[in-house]
């Protein structure tokens, strides 16, 4: 699943790829915004970014994507 992160008083946005679930996701967010807590995600090659919860600006969840199999369109 991709996830973009907009932090505050940044111009780019953060973008990973990760195999936790939406609401998993979705949970650790929300806690990090109402304790004022960092938010830890980990990436699809096991590497763990740490933002602070009251830096966030916005958090997008895309959706669980399926797996293609073959060679798509040629």
């Amino acid at each position: 699943m991709e996830i973009k992160i907009g932090v505050q008083n940044v111009s780019r946005e953060i973008v990973l790829e990760s195999e936790q679930s939406t609401d998993d996701v979705a949970a650790l967010v929300s806690e990090a915004l109402s304790k004022g807590t960092e938010l830890r995600l980990k990436d699809e090659k096991g590497r763990v970014l740490i933002i602070p919860g009251n830096a966030l600006a916005y958090v997008e969840l895309g959706g669980e994507k399926a797996r293609g199999v073959g060679f798509g369109a040629l």
